[in-house]
């Protein structure tokens, strides 16, 4: 499994977390078993493969991260989200925003500008033009004013 495909899982499931009012690890717990993936494998060609080692170590510090300070994440988007309310955006490309900050703010492995660019490919496939922009200027605009260049 590559990591953008770890990545987008971690997305579906911090999309989850954004309703379901259940705790980050019960959700991991539920998502990555084989059965699961079985079961959801003909639906979407993400689930081909059930993650193992690193990308499970991956997609677990993503899913657990973005619960954790979800608070701050929403804080941010809040506040580069010029023109748009946080209750009008749609929750997808939330979950998409969250998981690509915390990578910016807490994973060093991961460089900005493939956060932010594995973040627009997402919200390609899942959103429409209009969001693929915002998300990508906030994003950006973001990196520039809260990522301190290493």
């Amino acid at each position: 499994m590559v990591r953008s495909t770890a990545r987008e899982i971690a997305v579906h499931l911090s999309y989850e977390l954004s309703f379901a009012g259940v705790p980050a690890d019960e959700v991991l717990e539920r998502h990555l078993s084989a059965e699961n993936f079985a079961s959801l494998a003909g639906e979407d060609e993400v689930y081909q493969e059930t993650p193992k080692g690193k990308q499970r170590e991956y997609i677990t510090r993503l899913v657990t991260g973005v619960d954790q300070h979800a608070f701050e994440l929403d804080s941010y988007i809040e506040k580069y989200a010029r023109g748009w309310r946080f209750a009008r955006m749609p929750l997808v490309a939330t979950a998409i925003m969250r998981v690509a900050m915390y990578e910016m703010l807490y994973m060093e492995d991961i460089p900005t500008g493939v956060a932010i660019n594995e973040a627009v490919e997402l919200c390609k496939k899942y959103e429409s033009d209009e969001v693929v922009k915002f998300v990508n200027g906030l994003l950006g605009t973001f990196a520039k004013e809260e990522i301190k260049p290493t």
